[in-house]
Formats: structure tokens, sequence, C-alpha cells
């Protein structure tokens, strides 16, 4: 009888052949679509597109995910691979990433948009469809091929997007193999076996994912946690932000990262604030229903999967908050005045609960939410209502965000919108700030090798007293 020792190692060999299987098929594949044109790849890239925006698939796949994850809601997620998918598009539309992509004659140099290879993508179960799908399209515009480790329960919808996307491949003539996912059930160890494996690590989800995939010893893209705060200034157009509020935080049950989860409002109109809130449907809690709420939310400790991306009356009710206030509610309220772990409602909620706090005035306001992301937040994003524009450049300056968004619904703008100008995405980086090597959205750029051939062109050297001759004339030195 084997040992258990020998056991182990025999079960870690089955896992390698098997993530290695994977990765060979996908290597196989990738050298063949690496000879396809800029035309074909454009062809590939709408297919895949099509695999998950085509109507009756797109409702298949959402109603699916909410079966499996019991995540979000079906209509919302209709929308958001909708629209997701079609922003993304957008952006890829007549973008070079085959060949020669720029030239620059005066210097010299020519750019070439060459493969990384083969990718492994690590996805949420809270967007099962709507980010692998956005990984993949990325991933197929630069000539890659893609291996998803989805997690557990977004296994089963990860599965039908990849027989969608695979007739719609074989429609257009390219190997089915540019984009596997990992056999179920999908473990710890063959996720990361694949990172060990693939040529580009690219996680969005657990922080425990995205910290394995850095230390994989393959290069890697990771993306920071949300937790989101939004301040509202005293110029604020405050039925608008309320409105945009509540759009955004009870979107898909406010499964993403990017939906609002703490408001800083500043003093001169805090209570205006709070009613314009009311009138669009949040329910503020008094001090014995916070509690109520906050031991059913954090039950010992940690965040319960029980109250995730559930509406705001079956969270009420799972908290003995009952009453036809609490059966309408499109979303909860909290009052909070800390910080950290002793004040859980300081840190990301993934529920359409709103932590709210009151500020002196807008620099107040400012010294809280830096507060908040000394906790948990830290790069991702800051919203802000206010009809100052100075405001929104004092945030860039001086806070930990890579994205500060101004009179807009949190969750739907940083990912790319219609009417802003940011990438569509569906994975923040919150550069350094968030322990993340990238502080832009994700976008098919970062799927891209770029060679320069650099030639000789005209001379450009300065002298000396070119560069330090006013610095020498400053200072007085000879």
């Amino acid at each position: 009888m084997m040992d258990m020792k020998t056991s182990q190692s025999a079960a870690a060999d089955d896992v390698r052949r098997e993530v290695a299987g994977c990765v060979a098929r996908a290597r196989a594949a990738q050298r063949a679509y690496e000879a396809f044109t800029q035309e074909q790849v454009d062809e590939v890239v709408l297919a895949a597109g099509w695999a998950i925006m085509e109507p009756a698939r797109n409702r298949a796949l959402a109603e699916l995910a909410v079966a499996d994850t019991g995540l979000g809601n079906v209509e919302d997620k209709v929308i958001k691979n909708h629209r997701k998918t079609l922003g993304l598009l957008r952006d890829l539309q007549g973008k070079k990433s085959v060949g020669v992509i720029s030239e620059d004659p005066a210097k010299g140099l020519i750019e070439i948009a060459r493969p990384v290879g083969v990718v492994g993508a690590v996805t949420p179960s809270t967007n099962p469809a709507a980010t692998p799908a956005n990984k993949i399209i990325n991933a197929l515009k630069g000539r890659n091929a893609i291996i998803l480790s989805p997690s557990p329960k977004g296994y089963s919808t990860g599965t039908l997007l990849l027989q969608y996307i695979h007739e719609e491949l074989r429609r257009v003539g390219a190997p089915t193999d540019l984009v596997q996912q990992l056999p179920a059930p999908v473990s710890k160890a063959a996720t990361l076996e694949l990172m060990r494996q693939v040529d580009l690590v690219v996680v969005t989800g657990s922080q425990n994912n995205v910290r394995t995939a850095y230390q994989s010893g393959t290069p890697a893209i990771g993306v920071g946690a949300g937790n989101a705060a939004v301040i509202i200034d005293e110029t604020a157009d405050l039925p608008q932000a309320a409105h945009k509020i509540r759009l955004s935080k009870t979107f898909d049950n406010a499964t993403s990262c990017s939906a609002e989860n703490s408001l800083v409002i500043v003093d001169a109109v805090y209570e205006a604030a709070l009613r314009a809130l009311q009138a669009e449907g949040g329910v503020l809690l008094d001090a014995a229903q916070k509690q109520a709420l906050q031991q059913t939310m954090w039950p010992d400790g940690h965040l319960s999967p029980a109250i995730m991306a559930k509406s705001a009356p079956v969270i009420a009710d799972l908290a003995g908050l009952r009453g036809e206030g609490f059966a309408r509610a499109r979303f909860l309220m909290v009052e909070e005045s800390g910080f950290g772990q002793e004040h859980p409602y300081s840190g990301e909620k993934l529920s359409p609960v709103l932590t709210v706090y009151r500020a002196r005035d807008f620099e107040h306001a400012r010294q809280i939410v830096d507060r908040i992301y000394a906790y948990q937040g830290s790069g991702h994003s800051i919203g802000l209502h206010s009809q100052r524009p100075d405001r929104a450049l004092q945030i860039g300056l001086d806070l930990p965000a890579c994205r500060v968004i101004v009179n807009q619904a949190h969750c739907f703008a940083t990912g790319g919108s219609f009417d802003n100008g940011l990438p569509f995405s569906l994975s923040m980086g919150c550069g350094t700030w968030g322990r993340n090597s990238i502080s832009d959205n994700l976008n098919y750029k970062h799927f891209l090798n770029i060679t320069r051939i650099a030639s000789p062109c005209t001379p450009d050297e300065p002298s000396v007293d070119d560069i330090f001759g006013a610095y020498r004339s400053r200072h007085g030195l000879s």
C-alpha cells in the first residue's frame, strides 16, 4: 500500500500532467493562430463577442450563473454581459494588434505587436460569464491562447460560455483549443500548476489568488480589492447623486467590486443627502438594527456568504429586520464613524448595504476616505459628486486611488462606460497602493509583447551646457 507521501506525490504528478496537456494543446493552437492576419484576428474577436452577446445565449448564461452561484440577479447579468462586451468590442474596433502597429521615422523606431503566448486566467464567481469573456476577447485580440481557471461555483457557466465560443470559433475557422477551461473539479493545486506553466497569468477575484499568482514565477497581472468610497460635497446635485448611487449600489445586487461601499457626506448637506437617498429606496438603520445586521453579516468576523449579492429585503429578513419598509428597501444604510477590523462596516460588503460617514467639510471627507483605504480598498477608485472640478483634481493628486469618478454611477463608470473614456473592463488595476503591477483597467495592450526596431536617425546629442547651463547659473556654479 502506498504511504500518504507517495500518494500525494502521485496526485501532484497527475495534476501536472493534466494541466500540461491543456497547455500543450493551447500552444499548438496559438502557433497556428499566430499566422492569422489582422482581419482574421478581428473576425475571431467578433466571434467570441457574439458567443456571449447573442441574446438567447446571453440569457442562458445569466440564468445559469444565478442558479449555480446564488449571486446577483438574471436581468442585471444580461445587461452586464451585453454592455461590457459591446463596450470592449467598441474599444478594440480598428486597433492594431498584428504586425507593425506604429512607426516614427524621425526617431527611426518601428513597433511590432507580438503575442504573449498562453494566458492563464483566474476568474470569480461574481461574474462567471462577463469577466471570462472580457479576458478571452482581449487575449484573442493579441493572437494568444487562454485557459480559464474559474471559481467552483462559476464552473458550469464557464463551460457553457466555452461551448458557445467554440461554436463561433469553428464558424470562422479558428482552433477551438485557443480557449479552454481546466477540467473539473478545479483545485488550488491545478490553478497553481496552470500559473506555473503558462506565459502570463491574469487574476480577478480573491486576493489570495492574486498573491499566489505573483508568487508563481510567471509574469502576472492581478487586481486589487474593492471597497469604493464616494464623497458627496455641499455643491452636489443631491437628487441626481442619490439616483446614480442607487442604480450602482443595487445593480446585480452589488456583485461589482466597484459598487459604492461607503458614502462620505459633508455636514452642510448631510440630512438633505440622506433624504434624497431614502427617496431612492434607501432605509437608514438605527443603532439596534445596525448591530443586528452586523451580527448577520459578520457572524464569525468574516463576511457571510449567505448575504453576498442578495437583495436588501432578503438581507434584512436574515437579520430579523422585518416590516413594510424593509420589504420594499432597495438598499440599507448604516451610520459609522470608525475604521478597521473592529468596524467591519468600513470594509467591502458585496451587498446592497451602504456605510455612511458624516464629514465636517470636504477636507475632513478626504481624511475619512484616507482612513477607510488604510484599512481596505487602497488604489481602486474614489467617487465624487460635486460641481467643483478642482476637488476631483485634489483627490487625484492626494489620495491613493487609480480612478476618480466624477458625478457618475460608480460601478458602471470605473470599468468603462459609453459616456467616459476609461477602457471597458471587469478588472481594475490598483497600482502599488493595492499591491498590483498595473494601475489601469486591464485591456488588450496587457496581452501583447512589443518588439521595437531601432534604426539610425538624425543625431540628437545635447551639449553639457544645454542640460546644465540654467542649473549652474541658478546656483552660481562655474
